[in-house]
């Protein structure tokens, strides 16, 4: 029971979070698009996010270190809420400022929320280790189904609301502060180790040379990305003149992106036992 309290603690602070996360998702491009932006630009206010992302990618484990992990869960959800409402701006520089909150914030979503739940998990409730596994799977779990709502919900607020295209993302904002208000005042803070950055990226740096295999994986991990990161950008004006609705589409993504998952898990956990390679 202690355990199941625990975890229902963490799940209440985090899911409204990656609600917010997806929400933001369906409608971007669209949103850009409506402010009167070439499709160069977006790309560069794409490009912000995404460079954004990897730089802050390298030093976000010792910032979530040093700040607490705690702080750093709910300065991820105030980085998103001003990212939105930066949305209802029609200046570049604003859009592409929020475009770099939003990268940070993710950045921090990512790392700061597990990092967190893992040291509270061992440390201080001294939960046996074999539990980890079942919280997380619940994550993905309660992920995918946000995912697939976050487009049918972009999509009603859009038409619904007479906002257009920035309604999901000021819809987000009240997910966010529910998450960095519960996380504040329920959750314990708590440090990692106090490392230099330069140290920390060196050691990442030679476990990676040191192993083939990691950084192998890696570089596979770096393309997959990539088309990933690729499709994100296309999607919308591939199927825009069609009239597609794009948070159906959106939801239709996630869904099959599911479906992937779970069979998956059942061909490497069923009778089939495949191993990937």
């Amino acid at each position: 029971p202690a355990f199941r309290r625990f975890q229902r603690e963490f799940l209440l602070g985090y899911l409204p979070a990656l609600a917010a996360d997806w929400l933001q998702g369906p409608l971007l491009f669209q949103l850009l698009q409506s402010r009167g932006f070439l499709r160069s630009q977006i790309a560069v206010l794409y490009s912000c996010g995404f460079a954004s992302n990897v730089a802050f990618g390298l030093v976000s484990s010792v910032l979530v270190d040093r700040l607490g992990r705690k702080k750093s869960c709910v300065l991820s959800s105030g980085l998103c809420s001003v990212s939105c409402l930066l949305q209802l701006s029609r200046d570049f520089l604003a859009l592409a400022t929020g475009r770099v909150l939003a990268a940070l914030g993710t950045s921090l979503l990512f790392s700061a929320f597990e990092s967190w739940y893992i040291h509270e998990h061992l440390e201080h409730h001294d939960f046996p280790a074999e539990w980890i596994p079942d919280t997380f799977s619940r994550v993905a779990l309660w992920n995918s189904g946000l995912a697939v709502a976050a487009g049918l919900v972009a999509q009603l607020v859009a038409e619904g609301l007479a906002l257009g295209p920035v309604a999901p993302f000021l819809v987000a904002v009240p997910f966010l502060a529910l998450s960095g208000i519960f996380a504040g005042k329920n959750w314990d803070e708590n440090y990692g180790k106090s490392r230099p950055c330069s140290k920390a990226c060196g050691e990442g740096l030679r476990g990676l040379l040191s192993d083939p295999r990691a950084l192998l994986l890696g570089l596979v991990q770096a393309l997959v990305e990539s088309i990933l990161l690729i499709f994100a950008f296309l999607w919308t004006p591939v199927l825009e003149p069609h009239e597609i609705p794009l948070g159906i589409a959106f939801s239709g993504f996630m869904a099959a992106s599911a479906a992937g998952s779970a069979l998956f898990r059942r061909g490497v956990t069923g009778r089939l036992r495949l191993q990937p390679l």
